[in-house]
């Protein structure tokens, strides 16, 4: 098995370790099979090819814990009327114009779009949430074609829901279960079950799917309050909060991950923590569609599992951390939250444990050989006290160079490896005006 090692200026092994300049990783077959400094790798390792990447930091890669890959199908779409809250937002819009109008096709080619974008960012693992129902029997499947073929690791689900009716709700259940089903436990890519909310989807809806899961070793997902909506739907129709009914009917447990989860009660956060439920957090999307700013330090503070996502909205991780960074700072009045390690170990490490993924996240030996290498050419010098702040406050997708997932480089010298950028780029501008065209 052939060795090969990536040098750069500093590597960041993982956001709980200091930075350590002149050190590298070497990496052979998968995994990561050495770390430590530049002369001793060459000299452990002098057989190996050897990637010299001067001004840079080798770090871990990113996790996207919650994406939709569809959309950016829906970027610069205009709304027939403009929302005025949450749930505006998805019944008079983003459902009828947006959802219920994909097809495969559509969605295979923004898979392909965003996977690669994704990898250009330093992006190594996604979360993706199909929201498609008109095409739910064969979604998962054109989506991981994609995947595959850019190169990333990857959780796929497609969001069951029982607002399109119960045919697609049954089909839904059985495209996840059928999908998880068909990965190996040995691919990058795997599946999950997945449900839209209580809002959408009935007691008994939520504890079949929830099994279908614990049956196939799998877990679940949900998105949750993401708005105000949920959690007042919940007072009025079972006098409890969102979280409690879900402790109610059986299904909050660590094998659940919740995203957005923005409009908190105080018990929801009591029981996050006590009964080891992972959140995503998606503090760009949620400003947009007016959801408001999840207590994620809070919720750090509790030990509650948390990653960073985009929603689908803005894809750079880079920005998305930036926000994480400067908004939980200004709801809670206190520059020392959110500090800019801890934000990138909720967009690495943190990010991938709350994904249930093992060995993945960290440039540690015989974990997941899934790194980034960026350009840390700031305006200002790069120190092992500033370089979290550096990357956080001022990298952006732009400055990562390379790429690599599970040992296979996926992005070199700037450029994806194994696909064409530009004929991506114009089967979705094809797809995007279809999509426009028939929700007018």
């Amino acid at each position: 098995m052939s060795t090969q090692l990536v040098l750069g200026d500093w590597l960041i092994a993982s956001a709980d370790e200091p930075a350590r300049a002149d050190w590298g990783v070497a990496v052979a077959g998968t995994t990561v099979c050495d770390i430590g400094h530049h002369r001793d790798l060459i000299e452990r390792h002098p057989t190996a090819s050897v990637m010299r990447r001067p001004g840079c930091v080798v770090m871990p890669g990113f996790v996207n814990a919650h994406i939709h890959l569809y959309g950016v199908l829906a970027h610069g779409i205009t709304p027939h009327s403009p929302p005025s809250g949450f749930d505006d937002f998805l019944s008079d819009y983003w459902w009828p114009q947006v959802e219920d109008r994909l097809d495969s096709s559509m969605l295979a080619t923004a898979a392909r779009q965003v996977s690669i974008e994704a990898a250009l960012g330093g992006t190594t693992t996604i979360f993706d949430i199909c929201e498609a129902p008109n095409a739910v029997d064969d979604a998962l499947w054109a989506i991981a074609e994609q995947v595959r073929d850019v190169g990333l690791r990857a959780r796929l689900s497609f969001e069951a829901t029982q607002r399109a009716g119960a045919d697609i709700a049954e089909r839904a259940l059985r495209a996840n279960r059928a999908f998880i089903d068909s990965c190996d436990a040995e691919d990058i890519v795997g599946g999950v079950m997945s449900w839209h909310t209580t809002f959408t989807c009935d007691a008994d809806y939520i504890a079949t799917a929830h099994g279908l899961a614990r049956d196939a070793h799998a877990w679940s997902h949900a998105h949750c309050n993401e708005g105000r909506h949920e959690g007042a739907t919940m007072r009025s129709r079972h006098d409890c909060s969102t979280l409690e009914f879900y402790d109610r009917i059986g299904v909050l447990d660590d094998q659940l991950h919740l995203s957005q989860c923005v409009q908190l009660e105080p018990i929801d956060l009591e029981l996050m923590a006590a009964r080891g439920v992972a959140i995503s957090h998606m503090p760009m999307s949620n400003c947009e569609v007016g959801g408001g700013i999840a207590p994620v330090p809070e919720l750090h503070a509790a030990g509650v599992r948390i990653g960073l996502g985009s929603d689908g909205y803005v894809n750079d991780m880079f920005e998305v951390m930036r926000m994480a960074f400067h908004i939980h700072k200004a709801r809670l009045l206190d520059p020392s939250v959110a500090p800019a390690r801890q934000v990138v170990a909720h967009a690495t490490s943190i990010g991938a444990a709350s994904l249930g993924l093992d060995r993945v996240g960290s440039l540690h030996l015989e974990w997941a050989a899934d790194l980034q290498v960026v350009s840390m050419a700031t305006p200002t010098p790069v120190t092992a006290e500033n370089i979290f702040d550096q990357i956080v406050l001022w990298r952006s997708a732009r400055d990562v160079t390379d790429t690599m997932v599970a040992g296979r480089w996926v992005v070199c010298d700037g450029q994806p490896v194994n696909v064409d950028r530009e004929a991506a780029a114009a089967a979705t501008q094809e797809e995007a005006q279809r999509l426009w065209a028939i929700s007018r």
